[in-house]
């Protein structure tokens, strides 16, 4: 079944996933399903993050113990 004006139809073409060559694919730890071994190179800042997070959990908890 045609659609629109095209008097030919074609098969759609396949897309080709495109991996990045600089990447390195799998997981950092190879039982593990999390993180991926890009996690690094995607989210430079995250153990800065959690850090802060940590500290900042942990003076509100013991605040609240005080």
């Amino acid at each position: 079944m045609s659609k629109g004006f095209a008097t030919e139809t074609s098969a759609p073409k396949k897309k080709k996933t495109l991996n990045s060559r600089n990447e390195a694919q799998g997981r950092l730890i190879s039982w593990s399903p999390w993180p991926p071994a890009n996690f690094q190179t995607r989210y430079p800042a995250f153990p800065f993050v959690v850090t802060i997070l940590i500290i900042v959990i942990g003076q509100w908890y013991f605040s609240l113990l005080n």
